[in-house]
């Protein structure tokens, strides 16, 4: 698949495993898991880069094949989830700074461009989480409410 701002190809990356029962060579068990996740999110950790720590530092393939759950469910469960996805939130902070950039060079066409692009993907990303109930139908990005 192709990547959506450009006609290029992502690069290959691992395959998830197929079957949904976890290893056999796993030996956490899921309440260790489940503390383990609480753990690195307090540290502050994003649930993205608390599958990447587990993986690599415990040797969990993947949290859902333990516990049964996912990691964002396991926030939630200990009301610690923020209620806004880590993907939306990773796009508000690229275009605070891309807008901070566009303040002090405001002839940059490139980045205006590019801009534009990210927004656009923000606001169909806003609407896909609306429509399936991840964030509330009155929710505004807070980068519309600045401009």
């Amino acid at each position: 698949m192709a990547r959506m701002h450009s006609r290029r190809r992502g690069k290959s990356d691992s395959v998830r495993p197929i079957s949904k029962l976890p290893p056999a060579w796993v030996k956490a068990t899921p309440e260790e898991v489940e503390s383990l996740v609480v753990e690195y999110y307090k540290q502050g950790y994003k649930p993205s880069m608390i599958g990447v720590i587990l993986r690599d530092s415990h040797g969990i393939p993947l949290v859902k094949q333990i516990t049964g759950k996912t990691i964002k469910q396991i926030l939630k469960e200990n009301n610690l989830y923020t209620g806004i996805p880590e993907d939306l939130e990773n796009l508000l902070a690229k275009v605070v700074r891309m807008r901070k950039h566009l303040e002090r060079f405001k002839s940059d066409r490139a980045n205006i461009h590019r801009l534009q692009l990210i927004e656009s993907k923000l606001r169909r990303l806003v609407n896909y989480y609306k429509r399936i109930g991840e964030l509330p139908p009155e929710w505004v990005p807070p980068i519309e409410e600045v401009s």
